[in-house]
């Protein structure tokens, strides 16, 4: 297994920093943000240094009911040959539900979501698995999550899961000490019981990440310094063996460069101090499977049933499922509202700056009413229209001024690329604006 030393995640937002880092070996970026034939310059430039790249995914949804899309497989695939990876890593989780084996509308969670770990959910998980394994190009590695729920009647601990996982599928795991973290406090599990059941030859990396504690409840926030509980675990990993890779994850709220390199070097000691044995055998990329007679379809439709309620009690507000927990699911359908406003305003900023201190508030008012049934973009755009023909806009400069926008995106007919007329309308803009 390649040894891949220290690492850090790339974002757009350090992406200078990280360029000047010292003792940085690798970087990891999120596959979807990336277009394969215009990388952005600072990756082909740790490229040409040697750095290697690693493409993160986040949306395949293996853990889900339905066969992985094709689509989105080829998309990864053409990332990891841009980058030159030795692998591609993605979630154990599911991230959509409904559609043809519910006979119900298609919902998109917009977050990762946890699989029940039954028998059902794992026989799906490995057929997804090798329908992922044989469309790419390089060794696939995937991460356990971090959740705030947890589902009835689960049959097995995630380290048996895991196990099972990796030794029916030959796959690699990218081990998360913080989702560990996490899972402690919001469930209870232990991780040093979760580290004793892992295939620890099977590791291909390892996350580390910060978080903050609300109420009792752990937040994987991604936005906040290591805490020394994580770091803990990284510890009790190593001692049992050196893992080949460990990086940090850092997605919002940047701290000065000087900031992270502390947490670095906070990470390295943490590995030092478990100075476990190094793994030196090879993790098989791909076990030797017999072909099976029964078909996983019962299997999914049941895991498609459950997974859709769960997501519809979470995002669409119907009734809760029996046996789950309803002020967590209630904790957890706040979350998630959250981060899709987060995202809508990422994917399209101008939304904050028209719509000002409003804009929160009457997105939560919009989602908690409307699922998102596509991606972020659409959600937007839906999100103008439903405030454009809510006459909820008391405000006429900033209707005109939404209007404009969302005709801008999806309007009947294209708006003029003349440089003339589109010079006009942002100078409109910018007098409506005064």
């Amino acid at each position: 297994m390649e040894r891949l030393g220290t690492g850090i995640g790339w974002r757009p937002e350090i992406a200078d920093a990280v360029e000047r880092m010292p003792g940085i070996d690798w970087v990891e970026v999120v596959a979807e943000n990336l277009c394969p034939g215009h990388l952005p310059e600072s990756l082909r430039r740790l490229r040409e240094r040697g750095v290697t790249v690693v493409p993160h995914g986040v949306s395949l949804g293996l853990g889900g009911a339905d066969r992985p899309d094709a689509t989105r497989l080829l998309a990864l695939a053409e990332r990891a040959e841009a980058l030159g990876s030795p692998l591609v890593t993605e979630h154990i989780a599911f991230v959509r539900g409904g559609g043809p084996l519910t006979a119900s509308p298609r919902l998109e969670a917009g977050h990762l979501l946890p699989v029940p770990r039954t028998r059902d959910a794992l026989d799906v998980l490995c057929e997804n698995i090798r329908i992922a394994q044989d469309a790419l190009p390089v060794p696939l590695a995937v991460e356990n999550i971090a959740a705030l729920i947890s589902w009835p009647g689960e049959e097995m601990t995630e380290g048996q899961f895991l196990y099972d996982l990796a030794d029916r599928t030959g796959v690699r795991l990218l081990i998360d000490v913080a989702n560990l973290h996490t899972n402690h406090v919001n469930r209870g599990e232990d991780p040093a019981e979760a580290l004793a059941g892992l295939p620890l030859e099977a590791i291909a990396y390892v996350h580390v990440a910060g978080g903050f504690e609300r109420d009792g409840v752990w937040h994987d926030s991604h936005a906040h310094p290591v805490p020394r509980p994580v770091l803990d675990i990284l510890t009790d990993l190593a001692s049992r063996v050196s893992p080949p890779g460990v990086l940090l994850e850092r997605d919002e709220n940047f701290p000065e460069p000087g900031e992270l390199e502390r947490e670095l070097g906070a990470i390295r000691e943490a590995v030092e101090k478990g100075g476990g044995p190094r793994a030196d055998g090879a993790w098989r990329t791909a076990a030797p499977v017999e072909p099976s007679s029964v078909s996983t379809d019962p299997a999914r439709q049941r895991l498609a049933l459950a997974q859709t309620a769960l997501l519809s009690a979470l995002v669409a507000g119907t009734p809760v499922p029996e046996g789950f927990d309803r002020v967590r699911l209630g904790v957890q359908a706040r979350a998630l509202a959250a981060k899709r406003a987060d995202v809508v305003a990422k994917v399209a900023p101008e939304l904050p700056v028209i719509l000002g201190a409003g804009y929160r508030p009457a997105f939560l008012a919009y989602a908690h009413g409307v699922p998102m049934t596509d991606g972020y973009r659409r959600d937007a755009l839906s999100f103008a229209e439903q405030l454009l023909l809510g006459g909820k806009l008391a405000d006429a400069m900033v209707r005109r001024e939404l209007r404009e926008w969302w005709l801008e995106r999806s309007g009947p007919a294209p708006r003029s690329r003349r440089p003339a007329v589109r010079l006009a309308r942002a100078t409109r803009r910018v007098l409506l604006r005064h």
